[in-house]
């Protein structure tokens, strides 16, 4: 089902919108939530944006695997921007290089199923590399509980990067 009135999509773009408007509504209830105009337009922008990669790729592939792939690595994309974001220790930088190793890699494997299986095993290797460095490195020591968040945070990306990487793997061999 790919029209306009495609249940699934209404709920997808519902979902998305809820989620935009949901620090308006916090921000009338809590002192805590302070949202500027540019929070809502960067918000409106990553969430709007993976929406339109997924319905990309929802209209690329009549493949279910290949489908739940893409949407496996752009939530996990979503997910890492935003917790960036929300965290802000400096580490940034690193987990932005993983998202464009992702899409470099989707893009030198023209979006095929078995390149995107390639590409997103390397992306979750290079996640759990990098949270490697993060979980030992000299600063994550001195914070309390450091090192094992940071391999629990890295080891929670990693596995849906290989989630993703399993489905590509499946729609490949159909």
């Amino acid at each position: 089902m790919t029209g306009v009135w495609n249940p699934w999509r209404i709920a997808r773009w519902t979902a998305a919108l809820a989620l935009l408007l949901t620090p308006a509504v916090m921000m009338q209830v809590s002192d805590e939530w302070h949202w500027t105009i540019g929070s809502f337009v960067f918000a409106g922008v990553v969430i709007g944006g993976t929406m339109l990669l997924y319905e990309f790729a929802e209209r690329a592939s009549g493949s279910r695997a290949y489908r739940l792939g893409v949407g496996v690595a752009l939530v996990t994309s979503f997910l890492t921007v935003w917790t960036t974001i929300v965290r802000d220790d400096g580490n940034g930088m690193g987990f932005v290089l993983i998202i464009m190793a992702a899409a470099v890699g989707a893009f030198a494997a023209w979006l095929r199923p078995a390149g995107m299986a390639r590409t997103m095993l390397g992306v979750a290797i290079m996640q759990a590399l990098w949270g490697i460095a993060i979980a030992t490195a000299p600063v994550t020591a001195r914070i309390p509980d450091g090192p094992s968040r940071a391999l629990v945070f890295s080891a929670f990306f990693t596995t849906l990067w290989l989630i993703s990487a399993a489905l590509f793997r499946a729609a490949a061999r159909n």
